[in-house]
């Protein structure tokens, strides 16, 4: 049995698909799952229950910990080390594989022109704090309770399966409504992105390739260096519109935090768009022989079925 804890997301759903090239045994664990074929098995349950998490392990063989919890700082540093508490314990318990899914968030600033799965850990924000924490729980766990796990871990997210990440929300959303598109502090600076799709099925195949315990992975991303301007031109192209944009500032998101709440949580992540910020995939290239999705064609897929 292969256990997706969070299988309503983006992710979540994607990877459900993707397993089924491994098994038929599949377990989708969220408040409101839904069947993606006849064979997979509903688990409906809210992971912060007392014993939910320990139910949703039980019988299970390799667990994927993709859960989204709402962006919110206060809801991370609550939620996040209680959810990782549990989902280790119940792994070790019973005797359960974990991959889990993270991001790039606890990576020293000044070398996110650069990121590899090396790269120095010194989170330069609260949230990249929460992540430095539960990364450290689970490889204590590693060395300490023979609890064999993995982390997948993705850049920014771009993909037609995901409406929630800053691409959909600052640039299509704006150009399906006649807009400028909107991008953070410059669009001349570096910006890697991870396509979701590339990144469920790369999450699917570490989960189910033994000798990639133990490690960090960073998940296939294309591996050129594109700047905002890039991005913003491919996606305009599809839409058939003038490549004009506005940019925003910490100041700015202020002022939008006041109409859109999850912009209040942005300013102490502003680091990640004031700089180059590089994503290397290389060490997963290397061992699988599997490359990322070219932006352009993702750009295409997204855009595409945005329109629909």
């Amino acid at each position: 049995m292969q256990t997706i804890l969070g299988a309503s997301g983006t992710i979540g759903k994607l990877l459900a698909e993707e397993l089924y090239f491994y098994t038929d045994r599949i377990r989708l664990v969220c408040r409101k799952p839904v069947k993606i074929n006849d064979k997979c098995e509903l688990l409906p349950a809210d992971l912060f229950e007392p014993g939910a998490v320990d139910k949703a392990v039980e019988g299970s063989d390799i667990v994927y910990l993709v859960v989204g919890l709402q962006y919110k700082l206060k809801v991370w540093e609550e939620e996040w080390p209680e959810l990782m508490k549990d989902a280790i314990d119940a792994c070790v318990k019973h005797n359960a594989k974990l991959v889990f899914f993270d991001n790039v968030y606890m990576y020293d600033k000044d070398f996110i022109g650069g990121m590899t799965e090396e790269t120095p850990v010194k989170p330069p924000s609260r949230k990249g704090a929460v992540r430095e924490l539960i990364n450290d729980m689970l490889f204590a766990a590693v060395r300490e309770r023979n609890l064999k796990a993995l982390i997948a871990r993705s850049a920014d997210f771009y993909g037609p399966d995901n409406h929630n990440n800053f691409i959909t929300q600052m640039v299509l959303n704006n150009y399906s409504k006649g807009k400028k598109a909107m991008w953070f502090v410059s669009t001349d600076l570096k910006h890697s992105f991870t396509y979701t799709r590339d990144a469920a099925k790369a999450t699917a195949l570490l989960g189910n390739t033994p000798d990639a315990y133990g490690q960090i992975w960073h998940l296939p991303t294309d591996n050129r260096k594109i700047t905002g301007k890039d991005m913003i031109t491919w996606i305009a192209s599809e839409f058939r519109v003038e490549p004009k944009f506005t940019l925003v500032d910490k100041w700015m998101l202020y002022l939008l935090g006041v109409f859109v709440p999850v912009m209040r949580e942005m300013p102490e992540m502003m680091y990640q768009y004031d700089r180059d910020y590089f994503f290397d995939s290389s060490k997963f290239t290397r061992r699988f022989g599997i490359s990322a999705t070219p932006y352009e064609e993702g750009v295409r897929a997204t855009c595409n079925l945005y329109r629909k």
